[in-house]
């Protein structure tokens, strides 16, 4: 469950702020910064490799679903017993 927080900050002389550290602990470390309505929003964001960027093509959505396929099924396949070739 999501814990809501509130803070009070401060612009230093350099117009940054510091996230206090009761809300920082469990926050993501990427954000996206954006003003509307004059609010400063900050969206969580993650970063991703550049050669695995091809996941996210919605053009390539039959690859990965054929992907998650696989991943599902098993990772092992029974052959059996091997005994009898046992001396």
């Amino acid at each position: 469950m999501k814990k809501n927080r509130e803070d009070f900050v401060k612009l230093d002389s350099r117009n940054r702020i510091t996230i206090p550290k009761n809300i920082a602990k469990d926050l993501a470390k990427l954000y996206r910064i954006s003003e509307k309505d004059g609010k400063i929003i900050l969206e969580p964001m993650h970063q991703i490799p550049k050669e695995e960027m091809w996941l996210f093509d919605p053009k390539n959505k039959e690859i990965v679903d054929k992907l998650k396929k696989a991943l599902k099924q098993k990772a092992t396949i029974s052959r059996g017993s091997f005994s009898k070739y046992l001396k």
